[in-house]
């Protein structure tokens, strides 16, 4: 009986240590300051376009609209650190980012709400994101307002680099 209630007091104390940890490194992230929430789908479909929603003349292209299954998102908080955003998954340990997307390498192809399941697996009112990072597709979700800084930060780059934000 006793040895009962030290496995689980064990047990609880683990699972309270790891949620602490959590919150800890959350906070040692966010106190630099300018973090949002962001998650980013790690996993594309293969049937991914490329192509922008608008052309030069702001007319809708015929791209082709892939299926959205709701697969490969992962929720995650991201950061302005100077030209690039470092994103850090939510749900890890890891002190550095996931991933580091620099200004310069970002294209914005389009934006879109969340459709079938993404609507589930995304936090609710977000914006998916179409972009194109080193010329691979890539989405990210956000809510509306993290969109409009993310978008004035994309076009608040300096003078001579190549920015697109459709």
């Amino acid at each position: 009986m006793v040895l009962a209630l030290v496995v689980c007091a064990v047990v609880v104390a683990v699972g309270v240590a790891g949620l602490v940890g959590f919150a800890v490194r959350r906070r040692l992230i966010q106190r630099v300051g300018g973090t949002f929430d962001c998650s980013l789908r790690l996993k594309m479909p293969a049937d991914a376009s490329t192509q922008p929603d608008l052309d030069e003349h702001g007319q809708p292209t015929s791209a082709p609209v892939p299926v959205t299954d709701g697969k490969g998102w992962v929720f995650g908080i991201g950061r302005y650190s100077g030209d690039s955003i470092e994103w850090f998954r939510v749900f890890s340990y890891a002190p550095r980012p996931r991933r580091t997307l620099p200004r310069t390498d970002i294209e914005v192809l389009g934006r879109r709400y969340p459709e079938g399941q993404e609507e589930l697996a995304l936090l609710s009112g977000s914006v998916v994101l179409r972009c194109l990072h080193h010329g691979a597709p890539l989405e990210l979700a956000m809510s509306e307002d993290a969109l409009t800084g993310f978008l004035a930060w994309l076009e608040a780059a300096p003078p001579g680099q190549r920015v697109n934000v459709a």
